[in-house]
């Protein structure tokens, strides 16, 4: 194998040659892929109003202005130099996330989407998706965005209640929630909610009320997240009052039920669509595709004939600007080993509850789907997973015991 320099810390590691980048990963290595995966783009926007004190996403509050022209100029730096390593591959959907990419100015979102399309080639039906907070909702503003190429929103809501999203620390409140998703009614036919259950001091009938409104609006796809306390996170420091299990429990079991009922499909471990309108881009991170992933702290997965590539952008946008303009934004690069290739298909792969296809294992990881024979052994004596020769699925006990089950492959 080709050794692959890691960099971490503030400093900014020496600008190569994104050409020689890309020929030495063309190398022999140990890996053998018959064919490149499908290819995403993920932009990172990494300005928020506020932080939620839930949230350990790479976002900054912006305090007053924040510097959008010099950052979407880094961005076209960083698409730019990443290129040598995605020669000739088409892009397939893009997702731009933070954050939240709904503070860009209409002009700005206009120069960003003009950048992509003259550096990259564009699948014909590419979907394109960005992440709005309803707090930033205008309706002239999303009418621009709509021309500019967005064909898919992702609003994030998180609760209809006022009281729930006072708590989670939300810029808007419940009337602003329900004009958000009318004025994307009125401007995308294509749009997500995301919604959190097992909120603080959250009650089962609340929760039931807060997916009858979401389902009112007879929303393509939603995403129903339980809320978790991540660590470096204001909730995790000072915990508040959670439902206990059963209620938590019970809260999957109405969203199941419910879900099923208004003819939605629960086709991920959080994500539910109406026919034919699951969400492209993130399927095709669950079936362990690639994505050059492009701004502060974003993160790619590119694979190669003989190998599969992991990097990571510098987290602070500062830091970030001023690596993208010295030649080398990127800050962590590395292979992922073989030892650890089951584990990462995995741990994507078992998200989807139907599972699949073994022969998707060799076409992602360039290995026999015998490297992890063991553990799929042990997972299914336990009740955990279902195989056969056509599909590998987690069983609804797999589902209900998802970490466990991932975390048999580790080390495989």
């Amino acid at each position: 194998m080709i050794p692959i320099k890691v960099v971490s810390g503030d400093k900014a590691p020496e600008p190569r040659s994104p050409a020689a980048s890309a020929l030495q990963y063309l190398q022999p290595g140990t890996l053998n892929l018959t064919a490149l995966p499908p290819l995403s783009l993920y932009i990172h926007f990494p300005w928020c109003v506020r932080k939620c004190p839930y949230c350990d996403f790479n976002s900054h509050e912006a305090r007053g202005e924040f510097p959008e022209e010099e950052y979407l100029a880094a961005v076209r730096l960083d698409l730019e130099q990443s290129l040598p390593l995605i020669w000739g591959r088409k892009i397939y959907t893009i997702f731009i996330g933070g954050g939240t990419p709904s503070l860009m100015s209409a002009k700005g979102l206009d120069r960003l989407m003009s950048d992509v399309r003259t550096l990259l080639p564009l699948d014909g039906a590419c979907e394109i998706t960005m992440e709005a907070n309803p707090g930033t909702f205008e309706t002239e503003k999303f009418k621009s965005f709509r021309a500019s190429g967005i064909n898919r929103l992702s609003i994030g809501i998180q609760s209809f209640n006022a009281r729930h999203l006072k708590a989670l620390g939300r810029i808007h409140d419940d009337g602003e929630a329900r004009r958000a998703v009318e004025i994307a009614h009125a401007n995308f036919d294509n749009f997500n909610l995301d919604l959190m259950y097992a909120l603080p001091s959250q009650t089962l009938e609340e929760a039931r009320e807060d997916l009858a409104t979401a389902m009112a609006f007879s929303p393509p796809h939603l995403s129903l997240y339980h809320l978790t306390m991540e660590p470096n996170t204001v909730f995790a420091k000072y915990p508040p009052a959670l439902p206990d299990d059963d209620t938590s429990a019970d809260m999957q079991d109405m969203i199941a039920v419910a879900t099923r009922q208004a003819g939605f499909e629960q086709y991920e471990i959080s994500a539910y669509a109406q026919p034919g309108r699951r969400a492209r881009h993130n399927l095709n991170y669950w079936e362990f595709g690639d994505y050059l992933g492009i701004g502060a702290g974003a993160h790619s997965k590119i694979s190669f004939p003989h190998r599969v590539l992991r990097q990571a952008r510098f987290k602070q946008p500062k830091s970030f600007m001023e690596a993208a303009v010295k030649g080398n934004p990127v800050q962590e690069e590395y292979e992922i080993s073989r030892a650890d290739m089951g584990f990462e298909f995995m741990l994507n792969t078992l998200r989807l509850t139907g599972g699949f296809d073994p022969r998707l294992f060799g076409e992602r990881t360039g290995m026999s789907i015998t490297a992890i024979d063991k553990t799929l052994n042990a997972a299914e004596a336990k009740g955990l997973l279902y195989r056969d020769h056509k599909i590998i699925r987690p069983t609804e006990l797999g589902l209900r015991f998802l970490n466990d089950l991932q975390q048999m492959f580790l080390g495989e």
